[in-house]
């Protein structure tokens, strides 16, 4: 379906059940010439591509609306007088990144089991993410904002973990669709992915770094708020995954962490 948005429905055996794929042949779910399908409405739904698009889109744009300092955001005469210290544009430079780099593997890189998700979880999403970036980029481009010391080793630090994390999901990508589904995601002759070979979920370690690192690099409250609840979010996913990869991989995950090598 070519829509963006589409009301969608699916089928059971039993109630509440996992709902049958498109290509289940209905004829080889009947142990008898009698079966009973349960009809679920799903509501509105949108492609995973859309989900991510507009999630990620939205602070990006956002981001760079309070970088140039409209005169409706602030004070114009303040913003004239005050000079800009490098760690902002540095600060906007870190987060454009993470977000262009969320798009560009959105598109070519990510492949979704998935087709479709209900339309109030892109909402949820967009409120989330969109208004913690408003208030995040208020902060750092404020122009009385204070700029801290030894943000230079952070910014590193923030550079680093978006390439990882980018070399992590392209590693993941190659394998997945491979062809071979019997063994553990191992690392390459890429540095960046040899963080396999300490965690499961190399790709939400380094998701973490980058914001913990952007918190050291900004200091600002909203952003350490932000990656708090990142930090919090990505360990109840690589729980989740890691607890799929014991069941399908166990002898190459058992002494793996899900996400903190040898903590968590």
């Amino acid at each position: 379906m070519s829509a963006v948005c589409a009301i969608f429905s699916s089928l059971s055996v039993i109630p509440d059940g996992p709902y049958l794929k498109d290509s289940v042949n209905i004829q080889s779910l009947a142990a008898s010439s009698i079966i009973t399908l349960y009809f679920t409405d799903l509501g509105q739904q949108v492609s995973w591509t859309t989900f991510f698009l507009t999630e990620y889109t939205g602070p990006l744009l956002i981001y760079l609306l309070f970088y140039i300092r409209l005169s409706t955001i602030y004070d114009q005469v303040e913003t004239t007088k005050n000079f800009r210290h490098p760690v902002v544009h540095l600060a906007c430079f870190c987060h454009c990144l993470h977000y262009v780099r969320h798009l560009l593997e959105t598109l070519f890189v990510h492949k979704f089991s998935g087709e479709h998700t209900p339309l109030k979880n892109m909402i949820k999403g967009c409120v989330f993410y969109w208004g913690f970036t408003s208030w995040i980029a208020y902060y750092i481009n404020h122009p009385r904002y204070t700029p801290p010391c030894m943000y230079k080793q952070s910014t590193k630090l923030t550079l680093m973990c978006e390439a990882g994390n980018h070399f992590i999901n392209v590693a993941l990508a190659h394998q997945n669709h491979s062809g071979n589904k019997a063994c553990f995601p191992s690392p390459t002759y890429n540095p960046f992915t040899w963080l396999f070979l300490l965690v499961s979920c190399p790709n939400y370690t380094y998701e973490v770094g980058s914001w913990i690192s952007f918190t050291v690099m900004t200091q600002t409250l909203p952003v350490g708020i932000f990656a708090f609840l990142m930090v919090i979010q990505m360990s109840l996913w690589a729980q989740k995954k890691h607890k799929l990869y014991l069941k399908k991989f166990y002898p190459e995950v058992r002494r793996k962490a899900a996400m903190i090598p040898i903590v968590f």
